[in-house]
């Protein structure tokens, strides 16, 4: 009697991935759009102060374009990312620890919005910046 229930739940099993849909076409994402990613996840860790990019990003930042690619490598092969994360970290701030937050910021969001899977997140720290001071703002006189 065991025997049938085992069959009944392979029938079942079947059934159910008989009802998958066919591939209707293909979705191709572009290495880019990883790079936005991954360079969106790492600005949200608490300690970035921003990213290091090339002189590219510098002339699409000056033209008024956001680069939200920027001080972001990706490398794909197949269904595999690795990316380096190139970085600039606020002044007091522990570096290894904000790496640990952006390699695993960056590897969840990559992964969920793509499907791809991250092997390897690679974190360059090229420059210390000062944290941003707040302006205290002197009352008016009426």
């Amino acid at each position: 009697m065991n025997e049938d229930h085992d069959i009944e739940q392979v029938k079942v099993e079947r059934i159910e991935q008989s009802e998958i849909p066919e591939e209707v076409g293909s979705v191709k994402i572009a290495d880019e759009v990883i790079s936005i990613v991954a360079g969106l996840a790492a600005t949200e860790v608490a300690g970035v102060a921003g990213m290091s990019g090339g002189l590219a990003g510098g002339i699409a930042e000056l033209l008024g374009k956001k680069n939200f690619s920027k001080g972001v490598k990706v490398i794909v092969t197949g269904k595999t990312v690795t990316v380096e994360i190139y970085v600039i970290i606020e002044y007091g701030i522990c570096i290894p620890e904000v790496a640990i937050e952006i390699q695993e910021k960056v590897k969840e969001a990559v992964e969920s919005m793509t499907g791809f899977e991250v092997v390897a997140v690679d974190i360059h720290v090229e420059g210390i910046s000062r944290r941003k001071t707040k302006e205290i703002e002197e009352p008016e006189n009426f």
